[in-house]
């Protein structure tokens, strides 16, 4: 499918102060990237400068599915962290105007408006202010206005960070509907959301990537070697016999579940899962530790 964005040793100077130290990395078209780091690291300096709001220092990024003349604009849908809107409009009159900036003809962007208000789930309040409006409302709103022009990559700052539980679902699961539709690249410092709708991940720590790829396979990397198990009796029956076992390092029991710290986890589990069966031990559940992003992230700027 090819990339949408392609960015080289992009650096960002304010006076003395470095912001973004040579970054380079590559969108695939059709993925979901999490843009993640904590305040502070550089995230919205990196959007600024792929939407052309700021100009890096040096480096350089193209569009390969812009116009040749350079201007990438139509590429992209662009949602700031803290959007400014007409309150006084409403959500339909909102969305025509956006439309008519990006010269969609007045019919068509009428049209739009309406199909984009369904998608996003405000089409109840289209005819309400915008000023009325909930904050989840305001944010998908402000993803229909991105989206209108249907462009190739949306590019989200920070897009639930300052949501109440009901808004930030509503506007994940959006997030999940239209990265079948295009790629989209968000950023937050919330790690559970990145971990739960992206397909990647950038990590940004002090202005570098020191982090970069597909989600299952950097989970692979920072694997932890832990097998966890629950039996349906008392677990504490079975921690000798799994304690013998030759890929077992160790064992611990925490509420009726056993931990277990093993040399290598693919072995450990063929061990494991062939004792069970052998045994017939009542095995309830049996889980092998997968990394969360947040072991990811603090194994990582730590280091």
């Amino acid at each position: 499918m090819g990339n949408v964005l392609v960015a080289n040793n992009i650096t960002k100077q304010y006076g003395e102060h470095t912001v973004l130290h040579n970054i380079s990395f590559a969108l695939e078209s059709g993925k979901c990237i999490a843009l993640i780091g904590p305040n502070g690291a550089g995230k919205t300096t990196t959007l600024r400068i792929l939407t052309g709001l700021i100009k890096q220092s040096s480096g350089e990024f193209n569009y390969p599915h812009s116009h040749t003349n350079g201007d990438f604009r139509s590429s992209i849908g662009y949602l700031p962290q803290h959007p400014i809107m007409h309150g006084w409009m409403t959500g339909k009159e909102y969305l025509i105007y956006c439309a008519k900036l990006t010269y969609i003809k007045k019919n068509k962007a009428i049209k739009k408006a309406e199909n984009l208000l369904q998608k996003v789930g405000i089409a109840d309040a289209k005819n309400k202010r915008i000023s009325t409006y909930s904050g989840g409302m305001k944010q998908r709103l402000g993803i229909a206005q991105a989206i209108i022009h249907q462009p190739k990559l949306l590019i989200l700052d920070e897009p639930v960070s300052a949501l109440d539980p009901i808004g930030r679902r509503e506007v994940l699961t959006l997030m999940e509907e239209l990265k079948e539709e295009m790629t989209v690249l968000f950023s937050t410092h919330i790690l559970s959301d990145a971990d739960e709708v992206s397909d990647g991940l950038l990590l940004l720590h002090q202005g570098k990537i020191v982090e970069s790829g597909p989600m299952e396979q950097l989970r692979k990397k920072y694997q932890t070697t832990k097998i966890e198990l629950r039996f349906d009796d008392d677990s504490e029956k079975y921690m000798d016999q799994i304690q013998q076992l030759t890929m077992v390092k160790s064992v611990d029991v925490k509420r009726d579940t056993i931990h277990v710290s093993v040399t290598n986890i693919e072995k450990a589990r063929e061990e494991l899962l062939s004792n069970a069966i052998n045994k017939n031990w009542p095995l309830a559940s049996f889980i092998v530790n997968r990394a969360s992003l947040e072991e990811m992230f603090m194994k990582v700027v730590q280091s």
